[in-house]
């Protein structure tokens, strides 16, 4: 076992890093609606279904990173800049909570609604949606709900898809060093998922469902359509497209929640890269066992498994990342080729691969970045880096920092003691 001290100084020049990159937040209050449009901007209406809880603390919040009683609802409008104002794959964040819709993201329409009006919107948008397709997008670690609001506004207006967006969005509180909390409540939400999943199913207005799931967003899914598959005795074949994106999921774990669903061909799309460091690290405080988004496709004993599984694989592996993607963790919301491919998928209902040939030199893409951790001292290992990659999500850790350190220490020393005869 690494000795307390030694594992110390190994975070050191990691915590340098953070000190050395620090810069200010976000601005909060971002999804205060403005009820205008301007020319020239897109917008991208979505359905929010949430099991967080309301936060009324301030206008534009909506909601919060606690747990709520149930399954709550909204309607929101997300303005983007016209394409001379941005690049593919980039959310502009507001630098106020008065933005300049040419130059940044920006909230047209922000309401609570009940569940009549949430079905009443979304039947709305598929009869304008040429397929009645659905894309439910769940997010991963680290995210709060303004900052999934207009992620997925992003991939669905860069993807192009031709959908009707539903975001499902679980109790995440948007800090670094809130992993356990996090994964306890993707776990919370997994019934409330299945519930969504099972109301669309039943809506006569939907003719298809395909779902893009990120990070620990994977773990939620993955979850939610094992408790679908039993108890429908297989999915649903509305269902027509499942997209994990670098899931941060036991590989074991994976298999066998794959083989409880009786999947058919190509209903499953796995993107992997060996390059993620963020889930190479996830590997350590997982006990060297493999995640999912970091295997090799080629190599046994996972192609024998995806093979039987009748999993598709893309492998990012060589993909570029862009931005400020150090850990190469965040492939498949940022780049272009790869959004796009996503939004050609949803649209002709092609694989996005034939069998495992490498796609480096065909997309280019980029996600939000999650990795695993167990307790505090593990925690500031994984989210030091992570501060790094996004600005925004340095928020809450550097005043913690120090008592961490210290944490880790202690926790190390006990652990060592423990294991003395």
């Amino acid at each position: 076992m690494r000795h307390p001290k030694r594992f110390t100084r190994a975070l050191i020049p990691t915590f340098f890093l953070l000190g050395a990159a620090g810069c200010a937040g976000r601005p909060e209050g971002v999804l205060l609606a403005s009820h205008q449009k301007a020319p020239g901007t897109s917008a991208v209406d979505m359905l929010v279904a949430t099991t967080r809880a309301p936060d009324r603390s301030a206008p534009g919040k909506m909601f919060s990173g606690e747990r709520g009683a149930g399954l709550s609802f909204a309607a929101i409008t997300v303005s983007i800049p016209p394409d001379a104002y941005r690049t593919i794959g980039e959310v502009q964040w507001p630098e106020s909570v008065t933005p300049d819709p040419m130059r940044s993201f920006a909230t047209v329409e922000a309401e609570v609604v009940d569940q009549r009006a949430a079905v009443s919107a979304l039947d709305q948008q598929l009869a304008r949606t040429p397929k009645r397709q659905v894309l439910l997008f769940v997010h991963g670690y680290n995210t709060k709900f303004a900052d999934a609001v207009f992620r997925f506004a992003q991939i669905v207006h860069d993807s192009d898809a031709p959908v009707a967006p539903v975001l499902f969005t679980w109790p995440s509180r948007g800090k670094l060093l809130q992993y356990g909390y996090d994964h306890e409540s993707a776990s919370y939400s997994r019934d409330a998922l299945e519930n969504v999943l099972q109301a669309l199913t039943r809506d006569p207005k939907v003719g298809e469902i395909s779902i893009l799931a990120h990070s620990m967003g994977n773990w939620v899914t993955l979850e939610a359509l094992r408790q679908m598959a039993i108890r429908n005795r297989g999915l649903p074949d509305k269902i027509k497209n499942v997209m994990l994106a670098a899931p941060d999921v036991d590989f074991d774990v994976f298999e066998r929640q794959i083989m409880e669903m009786g999947v058919k061909p190509s209903t499953f799309t796995l993107f992997v890269s060996r390059g993620d460091e963020a889930l190479a690290v996830s590997r350590r405080v997982w006990g060297d066992k493999p995640r999912v988004g970091a295997i090799d496709p080629n190599a046994e004993p996972y192609r024998d498994a995806l093979d039987k599984d009748r999993v598709q694989v893309v492998d990012l592996t060589e993909v570029a990342s862009g931005g400020d993607d150090r850990l190469g963790h965040t492939k498949f919301a940022e780049a272009p080729g790869v959004v796009r491919a996503i939004g050609a998928r949803l649209a002709t209902g092609q694989p996005l691969t034939d069998g495992r040939a490498g796609v480096g030199d065909k997309l280019n893409m980029v996600a939000v970045g999650a990795a695993s951790t167990v307790g505090a001292a593990a925690g500031a290992a994984v989210a030091a880096p992570f501060a790094i990659v996004d600005p925004g999500t340095r928020e809450n850790f550097t005043d913690r920092l120090d008592a961490v350190g210290e944490q880790a220490g202690d926790t190390l020393q006990n652990g060592t003691s423990l294991a003395q005869p």
